[in-house]
């Protein structure tokens, strides 16, 4: 048996930073003000210029970065919205909490991201938006996206939820769409020590109409312009990611290396796919994902020799009980990698040795399936 590998130990990360995270906890509760503070505006400042954009704006959540970003794109009943079929169900029900309708696209089978060469066979007059997802922290292909958005009057809004810091053609992901939407779930590559969210966006009109709709439709107290909603990212969440952020690209390198170990020593393993990489991208390496169709098999193998990991995603949303009116859609590409994926342990605190002892398990488990 093999030392125990967890997939992930949030406190690792806490432990490399700890002391200036605890400083930046004792300056906001030294401040007296929690909520949209200048923490919270240092952060979009911050977090705005280091993805490329002009302007960033703190929600609750990634989730509520999706739906604020339709709602700031006047996007909402009726109106259909290109949606991956492949992609964590948080996709989806953005598109459906704003009344709109999601119509799901098939995954490019080798990237695992929206497929830009099947978007136009599912547009109709009722389509106003794209909603491509750079999944695992691998950039999707915008630049096809766009110009097909471009020819037919189209929104694009990304979500960017894995994919903190991912280069797409020497731009960063979060200032090509029209609308960027981040998750800082404290998974994330930029995580918080709680919930938190962004959108971003390079448009004036946009940022201002976010910004009122995450302040129960106000800019100024008792004038409610819009129905809006309380969705803030709070003071100490702002704080601690604005800290995390000055390490990002750091830890982001480190992933990088890790990942650079898995491909070049799981490569010559001919029953295991490994994640293909556009020359065009950077990707951030939120996950690294291979495929194995006997993926069963292979991670309880993997859990008998001290390897945690784990699915991303076991259920496709068109096959969730949320979405029962699309289990009938024929999504063959989608079901085959929800069938297949799994992803390995990968963080900044994983050691490249720990890493070439996962790689060696992964040889290991799979010569004995």
């Amino acid at each position: 048996m093999n030392r125990h590998i967890p997939f992930l130990d949030l406190r690792e990360s806490y432990r490399e930073i700890q002391t200036q995270l605890l400083a930046s906890c004792e300056r906001v509760l030294e401040s007296g003000q929690w909520v949209l503070g200048q923490e919270v505006r240092y952060f979009e400042e911050e977090y705005a210029a280091f993805c490329q954009a002009q302007y960033c704006v703190g929600v609750a959540s990634g989730l509520d970065a999706l739906v604020l970003g339709l709602r700031g794109l006047s996007i909402g009943p009726g109106d259909e919205v290109i949606v991956p079929s492949n992609t964590y169900i948080a996709t989806w029900l953005a598109v459906s909490h704003v009344g709109a309708i999601p119509v799901p696209v098939e995954p490019d089978s080798r990237t695992y991201n929206l497929d830009p060469s099947k978007i136009e066979a599912a547009l109709t007059p009722q389509t106003k938006a794209i909603l491509p997802v750079h999944l695992y922290g691998q950039p999707a292909d915008l630049d096809p996206i766009l110009a097909i958005a471009k020819t037919n009057n189209l929104k694009v809004i990304d979500d960017c939820a894995q994919a903190h810091g991912a280069i797409y053609k020497g731009k960063r992901v979060g200032s090509l769409a029209d609308v960027s939407a981040f998750s800082f779930y404290p998974t994330k590559n930029l995580g918080a020590i709680g919930d938190g969210g962004a959108v971003m966006t390079n448009d004036p009109v946009v940022a201002d109409k976010v910004r009122v709709l995450r302040n129960y439709g106000s800019r100024a107290k008792h004038i409610n312009e819009v129905k809006g909603i309380n969705s803030r990212l709070d003071e100490l969440q702002a704080a601690l990611l604005r800290e995390k952020l000055l390490y990002l690209q750091e830890w982001t390198g480190r992933r990088e290396k890790i990942a650079s170990l898995y491909l070049s020593a799981l490569a010559d393993v001919p029953s295991i796919t490994l994640p293909a990489i556009l020359t065009h991208t950077s990707p951030v390496w939120h996950l690294f994902v291979i495929r194995h169709e006997q993926r069963g098999r292979l991670a309880y193998r993997l859990h008998e020799l001290g390897i945690e990991t784990l699915i991303h995603y076991p259920i496709p949303p068109h096959k969730s009980e949320a979405y029962q009116e699309y289990a009938s859609y024929n999504l063959p590409i989608a079901s085959r990698l929800a069938a297949s994926v799994l992803s390995l342990p990968i963080s900044p605190q994983l050691s490249l040795s720990l890493a070439e002892q996962v790689a060696e398990c992964v040889r290991t488990a799979v010569s004995s399936l």
